[in-house]
């Protein structure tokens, strides 16, 4: 694992963070999560999007022959990390989620059709290969009927993000076939129409979150995932370990971000004449904070780094996560408490930062979650 970033990788953090300054604004961030509510459909962040598109983001671990940089998992990391700092709207995860799980699941054919439309930052969508609540199960939720030239879909998605907002999202289901052994289908599914009904469900963040409910939804074969031959569960599992690991260095991104506000509030706020960062009880949980969020983005880096060379990472994954989800929320907590009575007024935005940190922290699955995961990666549950 290289721990010191190449000059291109230094540039594209410098530039990606300039961009992040002038359009993911606090502002921008209260207005998406002010519509994270029912009327969410018609709002998008249109600007900011143009942008990430201009800088090739969407494409940017995408393979040339299919519009993308044909840069790596590591690469697209720094533009989570930097997203985080941010806070970028979720739409943009959600997108950049479909394209990895598209290019690790889907046949060629089906890439060169749909890839190159993510690249290109024409097409909006999401994913659902996962429980929403524990990450590692992989498990669908959904079944599959053959019809007649396709597929229909029934059964429950309690939590899909940006449901609304996505022009396709891509879901996996349990298809069962007189005389023939169950297998897992991925399919390409078009939200809204026959079938689909979706509910918004409220967090604490204003996330796009929806419970979607599918009866009968009717999918064509030209949008099921390699040719109705079924996916590879560990494959799914990958994705799956993929998304979680780059919501990690999201997460520690958005700690650093937490971190530099308070260090810049310590330094100037000031009580008995003196700035409050010089008195020792401050300092020391500045720094504890400095430390959870250094092991925090080493982990997440590392899961990173090995899932881009291909590998199963499960183990990595499980520790980024734990780390992660406890750092985030125990830096944006200690945070408020420096901040003094400031830290508790809406207006310094520094609640914004904690709410991202509470639904980040339970996305996929807490620290407890992944504790499981790292047991059964190491052998202590059978």
């Amino acid at each position: 694992m290289r721990l010191v970033p190449t000059e291109e990788q230094s540039e594209l953090r410098s530039v990606l963070r300039s961009l992040f300054v002038k359009e993911c604004t606090p502002e921008l961030v209260r207005k998406w999560k002010a519509a994270g509510s029912e009327s969410a459909g018609t709002v998008f962040p249109d600007s900011l999007w143009r942008a990430l598109t201009e800088m090739g983001v969407f494409g940017l671990a995408l393979e040339e022959e299919l519009g993308g940089a044909g840069a790596t998992l590591n690469e697209l990391g720094i533009f989570y990390s930097e997203a985080g700092r941010a806070l970028c709207p979720s739409i943009v995860y959600s997108t950049l989620a479909f394209g990895i799980a598209l290019d690790r699941l889907a046949g060629q054919e089906m890439r060169e059709q749909y890839l190159p439309r993510v690249a290109a930052g024409e097409l909006r969508a999401g994913v659902a290969l996962w429980d929403a609540a524990d990450a590692h199960n992989v498990k669908p939720t959904l079944t599959a009927t053959r019809a007649d030239g396709g597929w229909t879909l029934s059964g429950l998605l309690p939590f899909v993000e940006n449901a609304e907002l996505a022009e396709l999202l891509l879901v996996t289901a349990t298809a069962t076939v007189f005389a023939e052994p169950d297998r897992v289908l991925g399919l390409l599914v078009e939200p809204g129409g026959q079938g689909w009904r979706s509910t918004w469900q409220p967090t604490i963040a204003g996330e796009h979150q929806y419970r979607v409910e599918l009866d009968g939804l009717f999918v064509p074969d030209e949008r099921v995932l390699a040719g109705n031959a079924g996916l590879a569960l560990v494959d799914v599992r990958w994705v799956a370990d993929v998304v979680t690991a780059l919501q990690c260095v999201e997460m520690s991104g958005g700690g650093a971000a937490v971190l530099e506000r308070t260090v810049d509030y310590v330094r100037t706020r000031e009580q008995f004449g003196r700035p409050i960062g010089i008195f020792q009880a401050v300092q020391h949980i500045v720094a504890d904070i400095h430390i959870a969020l250094e092991a925090s983005r080493l982990s997440a880096d590392s899961a990173v780094w090995w899932l881009a060379r291909g590998e199963q990472a499960g183990r990595n994954v499980a520790i980024a996560k734990m780390h992660a989800s406890e750092a985030y929320k125990w830096a944006t907590l200690n945070a408020h408490q420096v901040h003094g009575g400031m830290g508790y007024v809406r207006e310094t935005d520094l609640h914004l930062w904690s709410e991202r940190a509470k639904v980040s922290e339970i996305r996929g699955g807490t620290a407890d979650v992944a504790a499981r995961w790292l047991e059964e990666e190491i052998g202590l549950v059978h």
